[in-house]
């Protein structure tokens, strides 16, 4: 186990722990009461009187030697000694439970005697009473609780009846106020043992919950330490002052990435141009611990001075607040996607190159099309050469849009336009389309909107949000462009009543290639590259561009470009 994860789970097991010590010193006492046996449970429970009878003749021998001399006086003494002795030879063990029970017993009538035979002197005596009469009240029996007050009686009872001439004018008196006080004592001492032992019962029980639980998060601990040293990427938990909780192995073994928490995720880490440092307040570990949560946040790691030994990491953090809503820490996977990153621009170096060559061969055909078309005498095969044309120029248009993708740029020649007449040429020269589809096009443009753009490119963006609203229109539905100036930008938008389109498909929309699953279903025409081609462009200009769509009701797909400086 991990040096952190074992701080960490001595922190969090702290208290319960504390509970688990005090749990084997109740458990050590129970084990060693046990091994006494029968036998020496007995012995251990008549241990206090007998001690105490010892004492007492040690007293009388020092301070009242006549009373040793009387008989009955021996005879109690006897009595202890033999009951002692009982305790010791009794095979307990074999015998019916409950069966020790006549030890205390005789103790009452044993101390009644010895009471009596000591005179007056001698009725402190029966403050010995109590040591059988608990024994008794604490087994929680109801008739042992009937014993302990029986004993009591018959150690007032019997010696009084026994000894007549010792009878004295309060012996009456000790007769009913002494069982009626150690009744008393014998109820509440069996009352407290009740109380006790159900309040051990409850600790013991809890006791052994909280070994269950224990045990259980000991299990959950060995799984999370193997699925956190099995997965192959970083795993880095922080507290909310951004210091480190916790690493797994695949952290720990990437010189980077070991390196980041060392700096505490302040240093060493780049942007995505791969060579801008990420500012302290913008780090993985300073959005975490602030609360956002993110995922798929691309940063470079290695001097951007060598590109071919810097590695690409795809970041995400997820918060883990405490049970009191503070203190939280947060989780942290770096996933290294260097590798992903360098086959997607191999496979745009690739898509780029075919792309070019491509193009030259199709400008080529191009162009000897248009001499043909151009020269008299090719009028019966003037269609074909007309189709072929149209179709070369859709293939060269697709290349470019290729090249445009991949490179991720597009080179723009800027020039003072009217984007309001822009869109109203785009427009009309697709309301006969609209029309064979059987879609009405409603424009409503603000006049007029100044901008710096390339007309070619942007008559490109307008087409293909226009085409893709009416591939994806049913017929009789409407399609709505709207033009306007928001301050220092102008808005383009158009609507339509479509097909629509889910969140999952939204977030693919400006991927290269993605075609939805309807436009799949349904053989719509497309490469999936009108979106993607679409936002290059709209970006080269310093704008952006996005879709607003709810499945089966239609799409409102919007770009927003800087306005022309007055």
């Amino acid at each position: 186990m991990m040096k952190q994860r074992q701080e960490l789970d001595r922190a969090a097991l702290g208290s319960a722990g504390e509970l688990a010590i005090n749990g084997p010193l109740a458990d050590r006492v129970d084990a060693l009461y046990g091994r006494l046996g029968v036998r020496g449970r007995v012995v251990l429970a008549q241990l206090p009187l007998t001690i105490t009878v010892c004492l007492v003749v040690a007293a009388a021998a020092a301070f009242s030697p006549a009373s040793l001399a009387s008989d009955m006086f021996r005879m109690a003494l006897l009595a202890h000694t033999a009951i002692f002795a009982a305790c010791l030879a009794v095979p307990w063990g074999r015998l019916p439970a409950g069966a020790s029970a006549a030890i205390p017993v005789l103790d009452c009538i044993a101390v009644g005697f010895t009471r009596e035979a000591g005179g007056p002197a001698f009725n402190v005596l029966s403050l010995l009473l109590v040591f059988p009469v608990i024994w008794l009240s604490v087994r929680r029996r109801r008739y042992m609780l009937f014993l302990a007050i029986l004993g009591v009686v018959l150690s007032t009872v019997l010696p009084t009846a026994v000894a007549v001439s010792a009878q004295a004018p309060g012996a009456m008196i000790r007769t009913i106020f002494l069982p009626l006080v150690m009744s008393a004592i014998a109820v509440t001492a069996y009352a407290v043992a009740g109380i006790v032992f159900r309040q051990r019962e409850r600790l013991l029980l809890s006791e052994h919950e909280l070994a269950q639980t224990l045990a259980e998060n000991v299990r959950r601990q060995r799984l999370l330490d193997a699925v956190l040293a099995a997965v192959g990427i970083g795993v880095w938990v922080v507290d909310a002052e951004g210091r480190t909780v916790l690493t797994n192995k695949a952290m720990q073994a990437d010189p980077a990435l070991a390196a980041l928490t060392e700096a505490a995720g302040h240093g060493g880490l780049f942007l995505a141009d791969r060579s801008s440092p990420v500012p302290p307040d913008l780090s993985p570990v300073s959005r975490a611990i602030s609360g956002s949560t993110f995922s798929d946040e691309l940063y470079w790691t290695g001097d951007p001075e060598d590109p071919a030994r810097q590695r690409a990491y795809s970041v995400g953090a997820h918060g883990i607040p405490s049970s009191q809503g503070k203190d939280g820490r947060s989780v942290l996977t770096f996933v290294d996607v260097t590798r992903l990153i360098s086959a997607l621009a191999a496979k745009d170096n690739f898509v780029a190159t075919v792309s070019h060559e491509l193009r030259t061969p199709l400008t080529s055909i191009l162009g000897y099309l248009e001499l043909v078309l151009d020269e008299p005498g090719h009028e019966e095969i003037q269609a074909e050469l007309l189709v072929v044309h149209r179709n070369a120029h859709h293939l060269l248009g697709l290349v470019n849009d290729l090249i445009a993708v991949a490179s991720e740029r597009v080179e723009l020649s800027l020039e003072d336009t009217d984007l309001a007449k822009l869109v109203t040429e785009v427009v009309d020269s697709t309301i006969p389309k609209a029309a064979m589809n059987g879609l009405e096009l409603e424009l409503d443009v603000e006049q007029p909107l100044p901008a710096r753009v390339d007309p070619a490119r942007i008559r490109q963006v307008l087409g293909n949000l226009l085409s893709n609203a009416i591939k994806y229109s049913k017929e009789g539905g409407r399609i709505t462009v709207l033009a306007r100036r928001n301050g220092q930008t102008l808005v383009c938008s158009i609507t339509d009543t479509g097909v629509g389109m889910s969140a999952e498909e939204q977030e693919q929309a400006f991927t290269k290639f993605f075609r939805s699953a309807r436009s799949r279903e349904t053989a719509i025409p497309g490469a999936g590259l009108g979106l993607p081609v679409s936002k290059t462009i709209i970006e080269a200009h310093g704008g952006s561009i996005s879709l607003a769509s709810t499945q089966g009701t239609g799409t409102t797909a919007t770009f927003i470009i800087p306005c022309a400086e007055d």
